[in-house]
């Protein structure tokens, strides 16, 4: 059984609660570590509060 380790990254906002810069450094960094983009996790309102990532954990690592 694979079991998954969870990591989140919060995208840059402005005043206007939309998001303000492009976060593609971040995800670039975040895939270069094994991270895989799951899903995002939304204000009720609209924009993304988070965007969610998974990768397999790796053995003996506590999650």
């Amino acid at each position: 059984m694979t079991r998954w380790e969870y990591e989140t990254l919060r995208p840059p906002r402005d005043e206007t609660q939309k998001e303000a810069e492009d976060p593609k450094a971040e995800l670039n960094q975040l895939g270069a570590e094994g991270w895989e983009f799951v899903e995002t996790i939304d204000y009720e309102g609209g924009g993304t509060k988070y965007l969610v990532f998974k990768r397999p954990a790796q053995s003996g690592e506590p999650v």
